[in-house]
C-alpha cells in the first residue's frame, strides 16, 4: 500500500545516506516525521494559530514554538548537531508557512549531521536532563516527543472542523485505494 501524501516537504531524493545502512531508517523516520509534522501545521490558518481548547491547553502558535524550540535542544545540547543560537530558531514572522519553513530549514542540516554517524556515536552515553542515555536512546524519544505534539495539534483541527491529513494511513477525511485500516477483529487477525 502506498500513501500519496498532497504534499511533501522533504523529498526522499534529499535524505542523505547514512554511514552504515544499519542506521538508514533514523534518517528516515526523522525526515518522515518532519514531512507528518509540516503536513500537520499546514492544516492550519494564521487566523487559526491563537485556538487553544481549553484555557489550560497551549494555543497552538505555542505548540509551534516548542517544536521549533525542543528540537533545537534535543539537537544541539543532547546529540551534539550543530545549531543556531535559540534566538535564531523562530521564524520572524509568526505565520503558518513562516514556521513551516522553518521545520524544515532546521531539519535539513540534522540529517547531514546524522548522515556520517557510527554506531559507536549512537551507543555512546551522554546526558539527558539529570540522566544518562545513549544518542540513539535520546533520538527515538524525539521522535516520539514530536509525535505527541503532532497529534495534539491533529486533535485541535478536529475541534476546530478542519480536515485532519493522512500521516500513518487513512483518516475520516482522507483515504485512496488499496487502504486497508485495521478496524476490526477480521483485519487484525491478518498474518
Amino acid at each position: 500500500m502506498a500513501i500519496n501524501y498532497d504534499f511533501t516537504a522533504l523529498p526522499e531524493a534529499r535524505i542523505p545516506r547514512a554511514s552504515s545502512p544499519l542506521f538508514q531508517h533514523l534518517l528516515d523516520t526523522y525526515a518522515s516525521e518532519t514531512n507528518k509534522v509540516i503536513a500537520v501545521w499546514r492544516c492550519f490558518s494564521d487566523a487559526g494559530l491563537a485556538f487553544r481548547p481549553h484555557p489550560r491547553s497551549q494555543p497552538v502558535l505555542e505548540i509551534f514554538k516548542h517544536q521549533l524550540l525542543s528540537e533545537r535542544r534535543f539537537f544541539g545540547e543532547f546529540l551534539g548537531a550543530p545549531e543556531p543560537a535559540a534566538a535564531e530558531v523562530l521564524p520572524a514572522a509568526a505565520s503558518v508557512e513562516g514556521f513551516a519553513r522553518r521545520m524544515l530549514q532546521l531539519a535539513e542540516p540534522r540529517l547531514k549531521f546524522l548522515a556520517p554517524q557510527e554506531e559507536h556515536w549512537w551507543l555512546q552515553t551522554v546526558p539527558f536532563f539529570d540522566v544518562a542515555r545513549q544518542r540513539i536512546w535520546i533520538f527515538w524519544r524525539r521522535v516520539l516527543h514530536t509525535c505527541h505534539h503532532r497529534t495534539q495539534l491533529t486533535v485541535y483541527l478536529r475541534l476546530m472542523d478542519h480536515a485532519v491529513p493522512s500521516t500513518y494511513g487513512p483518516t475520516a477525511d482522507v483515504t485512496w485505494s488499496g487502504a486497508d485500516p485495521t478496524q476490526s477483529v477480521k483485519a487484525a487477525e491478518r498474518k
